[in-house]
């Protein structure tokens, strides 16, 4: 194509951007409909060099030699270069977009003229292809939504944040499955009812699933819509938190900051490993325009966000009220709040459960051993004699619920989801030796104490976790905690042990106070509350497990007190701050309402801001992004 050809069709072409209004003639129809046919081609090359992109990614996550990975992701590289430096010329051929042609285009996405050339721009697909594109010009340039506040106040979110925030979820999402994924089958886990049945070697549009509203959508627009409400609700919290502060970002935490840092300096390390600068790892992995200032810029409005969220949760699991609210509400919702203390086992079978009620004694005392003999696995025959591990006190519907639902759950005649055993369980016809005579389900229940209002008091206690698998803090083993507990090795649960003493040590050489305890927990727990010191406010019953919830509830435990307690995930540096005032049953009603409360303050401020798509920037937006290809 000549100088003069190309400038001629120039000519043509700006005069009808320049007079929206202008018809275009028979000759410029047939020239645009020509160039469009044109368009078609270089798509069909862009669609060619796509699917060869496609067959390296897939070579590379099969790959396992580093240096013939690194070969692979340059040819893979080479080939996205190519393909998205593709332009179509007059005549037909794909060559590199000029310096002149890019400032045209670029000119033309400043003042966003819906005009003849612009629309067969985007209607071909060539604009998210495009050179400019490459470069993240537009991502950073162009509004993906527009938030309007209360006020009426507009706030324009760019593409490359919608990029960022699509690659979290969409890599969250890998994780997340490959996760469950390998409980599935050894749970029965349904993997479509926890909308994780997306298949990633299959294009997301290519897929279907069942949104919140009952809708049938592609994978696509699922994770679409999850971006767009996670944008906007990040960023309506974060728009509320400098409005109550003045109108000024607030600072975020230090320990946030230093998260922030750490995982900004994964990043480079990852960008390192792959043969890439931080930038361009971080746009090959999550999409065009983001880089390591737009993470940090993110994560930052991010953090603020929660921050101003969780002051308000806080704010509410605080509010007190009335005892005249508190009665009110204790007779309005007695089921809720009722317990009842128990003896319970889940046997592997319903015809094993009607074998363990015939040979239960009347008061229960062959509870433990019944446990122990019908138990599946050597851990738990060992860890059920104990009578602690079978015993529950105070244990509410919603708890109960939880620990028997897989196994109890009946379904009436319309289909719907039952829980008969728990309408016998919390009946007031119930009293102490009661075993549950059900003999279609798998569990035992005894009860020793039928419902009550619990009126244990809740606690607060620290913990310092240390599993058979313990490794130092920062190590290159991060899988430690993921390990089961349960199938280590009888050295390694000595080596833990020793390891626990150490610590228990270290504390009582030392000023042996909460804070000093909670020190030592953010330097060596395992557990992912270490970074609050091992604290866990406002316990109730049932709420840890059986041995921990025991030696937390021990009628004879005082503040200051310090104790190794073993579980299946292996042992806790125990320390007892206080018993609090509340009674279970009262604190249960607390939270429930400053739930409700804070529901409802969450819903006042997610109706005051309002998200429009911007029809322009969505063909920017990012689809594929994936952090290991």
């Amino acid at each position: 194509m000549n100088k003069m050809a190309k400038d001629n069709e120039k000519e043509i072409l700006e005069e009808n951007l320049e007079d929206k209004d202008t018809e275009v003639s028979p000759k410029e129809a047939k020239k645009l409909a020509k160039l469009e046919a044109k368009q078609k081609k270089a798509d069909d090359k862009i669609d060619e060099l796509s699917d060869q992109i496609d067959k390296l990614r897939e070579d590379i996550k099969n790959q396992p030699d580093q240096k013939a990975k690194n070969k692979l992701r340059k040819q893979r590289d080479e080939l996205i270069a190519q393909r998205e430096g593709i332009y179509t010329s007059k005549d037909g051929m794909t060559i590199p977009m000029s310096k002149k042609n890019k400032n045209i285009i670029k000119s033309v996405i400043a003042i966003v003229l819906i005009a003849v050339l612009l629309c067969v721009y985007i209607v071909t697909g060539a604009a998210r292809h495009g050179l400019l594109s490459y470069f993240g010009v537009p991502q950073d340039t162009l509004t993906a939504y527009t938030i309007t506040d209360g006020d009426g106040n507009s706030h324009n979110i760019k593409v490359s944040t919608y990029n960022y925030y699509f690659a979290v979820e969409y890599n969250n999402l890998r994780q997340k499955k490959s996760t469950y994924s390998q409980y599935s089958a050894q749970y029965g886990l349904d993997l479509s009812s926890m909308k994780l049945d997306v298949d990633f070697e299959k294009k997301l549009s290519k897929q279907t699933t069942t949104n919140d509203d009952g809708k049938t959508v592609t994978w696509a627009q699922y994770i679409d819509d999850e971006v767009k409400d996670n944008i906007k609700s990040t960023y309506s919290y974060y728009y509320e938190a400098v409005k109550a502060n003045n109108g000024k970002e607030p600072s975020i935490t230090d320990d946030q900051k230093k998260e922030l840092q750490e995982t900004l300096d994964k990043y480079e390390s990852s960008a390192k490993e792959a043969g890439y600068a931080l930038d361009g790892y971080l746009k090959a992995a999550m999409g065009k325009g983001v880089d390591s200032a737009l993470v940090k810029r993110e994560m930052t409005i991010a953090y603020i966000s929660d921050n101003y969220k969780n002051g308000l949760t806080d704010k509410y699991a605080e509010k007190g009220y009335s005892e005249d609210v508190y009665n009110t509400y204790k007779k309005e919702h007695k089921s809720d709040l009722l317990a009842v203390d128990v003896k319970y086992f889940e046997c592997s079978s319903a015809d094993d459960a009607k074998k363990f009620k015939k040979a239960l004694k009347a008061d229960g005392s062959n509870f433990a051993e019944l446990a122990s003999k019908y138990s599946s696995s050597d851990w738990d025959k060992t860890a059920n004699k104990d009578a602690v591990e079978t015993t529950y006190y105070d244990m509410t519907r919603s708890t109960f619920k939880g620990l028997i639902a897989s196994a109890d759950s009946e379904k009436d005649k319309n289909g719907n989801e039952t829980y008969s055993n728990l309408d016998w369980l919390y009946s007031s016809d119930r009293k102490a030796g009661d075993v549950n005579t059900n003999q279609d389900i798998t569990s035992v229940v005894y009860i020793i104490k039928p419902a009550h209002y619990p009126t244990t008091n809740t606690v607060n206690i620290r913990h310092i976790l240390v599993t058979p698998y313990y490794t130092e803090k920062d190590s290159d083993d991060s899988s430690s905690s993921s390990k089961d507990a349960t199938e280590a090795t009888a050295d390694q649960w000595k080596a833990a042990y020793k390891q626990a003493q150490t610590i228990l040590k270290e504390y009582q050489k030392g000023k042996k106070t909460a804070d000093s305890f909670g020190e030592l927990a953010k330097k060596y727990s395992e557990d992912n509350n270490a970074s609050k010191g091992g604290v866990y406010e406002n316990v109730t019953p049932n709420q840890m497990v059986s041995t921990f919830d025991a030696w937390c509830f021990d009628s004879a435990r005082k503040a200051g007190d310090v104790e190794i307690v073993k579980t299946k995930f292996g042992y806790h540096v125990m320390y007892f701050e206080k018993k609090n005032d509340m009674p279970t049953w009262k604190y249960n009603a607390q939270q429930a309402m400053a739930g409700e409360d804070s529901k409802s303050a969450s819903d006042k401020i997610d109706s005051k801001y309002t998200s429009k798509t911007n029809s322009f920037g969505k063909y920017f937006f990012e689809i594929d992004t994936d952090i290991d290809s």
